[in-house]
């Protein structure tokens, strides 16, 4: 018997047209994929599920497996290069939240969009995900605003939740101060911040909040079934399998909240009168389903949605522009989404 999730992921690949070569039905990884996942393999770090979580907050990376590839290759291990990058700490709802602004070349104001970075709810920081935030602020000309966030166990949900809408808040009342244009924002993230990008939007709805412009979201978490088809096939996948899904959902949040809407975006959340979307998957990740489902749930609410799949690539590969090809396939076709919503008009 199919579930809901499954008959919607059905409906995303008919209604939506997946735009991908097809899904390979072993997974098969490119060329260029697999060799971030065996620098990441050499690294030699242990499975995140066994270990606490300040210990997995210690284990060795996807962005130190590219690091460690771009430098076996001798490319250099430097980051892409942005006009200006400044680190700085806002006031939260909890203390104070770190934030990073990547400023592109111009003379401004800039469109602005706020990112929220992947680990679970519970790992990874501003470092880890720094690479995403400097493509997209070069691929789209805007300034690019990356918001850390309480995480668990020690700050279960909703806490990433809270402070994620501060940090937008904030984003919009101080615009002007670093050369943004607060008329013209978007929300994006990967992974659990793909969730809180989305929630913030929904939260944002539901406080009479000014809505952004569009939201881009790579990889989301948006539902704690781990029985979906790509949950089954990308059981033992790395980086992500459904071992560490479970293991975060269980230091993320409490089994009761797992239904709220900000989390269950797929089962609960009212999507309609959102603002514009664009969903990104990869074909070799647990989350794959899921956000095939989302993205049929916003056509089904009305909501203007672009839906794009990659073959032959895992989780994590959005940030990978230095090494997978189709990391800047996927930041070009992002980028263009996001170009055409924060240039049509004001929010």
């Amino acid at each position: 018997m199919i579930s809901p999730v499954d008959a919607v992921s059905l409906l995303a690949l008919t209604t939506l047209g997946v735009v991908a070569s097809g899904i390979s039905p072993k997974g098969k990884t490119d060329r260029d994929m697999q060799d971030v996942l065996d620098a990441l393999s050499e690294l030699g770090g242990k499975p995140i599920e066994t270990l606490s979580p300040v210990e997995a907050r210690e284990q060795p990376t996807p962005a130190d497996a590219v690091a460690a590839l771009l430098i076996a290759n001798r490319q250099g291990s430097e980051p892409e290069k942005v006009n200006a990058v400044e680190d700085r700490a806002i006031k939260g709802p909890a203390g104070n939240i770190s934030i990073r602004i990547y400023t592109p070349e111009g003379t401004g104001p800039f469109p602005v969009i706020v990112y929220y970075h992947g680990g679970g709810f519970v790992i990874a920081d501003l470092d880890v995900y720094d690479s995403t935030p400097r493509a997209l602020a070069n691929a789209t000309g805007a300034i690019v605003v990356s918001s850390h966030y309480r995480q668990g166990p020690e700050h279960k949900f909703p806490a990433a939740h809270e402070d994620a809408l501060a940090a937008y808040q904030w984003v919009f009342e101080h615009a002007d101060e670093f050369k943004g244009d607060a008329d013209r924002m978007a929300v994006a993230g990967e992974s659990a911040g793909a969730s809180l990008a989305a929630a913030v939007c929904i939260m944002a709805r539901e406080r009479h909040m000014p809505l952004p412009a569009h939201q881009l979201l790579v990889y989301p978490v948006t539902d704690s079934n781990t029985e979906t088809p790509s949950y089954r096939e990308n059981a033992e996948a790395k980086p992500l399998n459904r071992a560490m899904m479970e293991w975060f959902f269980k230091h993320a949040a409490k089994p009761e909240d797992i239904n709220d809407p900000r989390l269950g975006l797929l089962k609960v959340a009212n999507l309609a009168g959102l603002p514009s979307a664009t969903v990104i998957t990869a074909e070799i990740d647990p989350l794959r389903s899921e956000g095939e489902a989302l993205a049929a749930k916003f056509k089904t609410a009305g909501v203007d949605v672009h839906y794009r799949n990659y073959d032959g690539v895992t989780h994590e590969f959005f940030g990978m522009g230095a090494v997978v090809k189709k990391a800047g396939d996927a930041v070009a076709f992002a980028a263009s989404q996001l170009k055409t919503a924060l240039h049509s008009g004001k929010v």
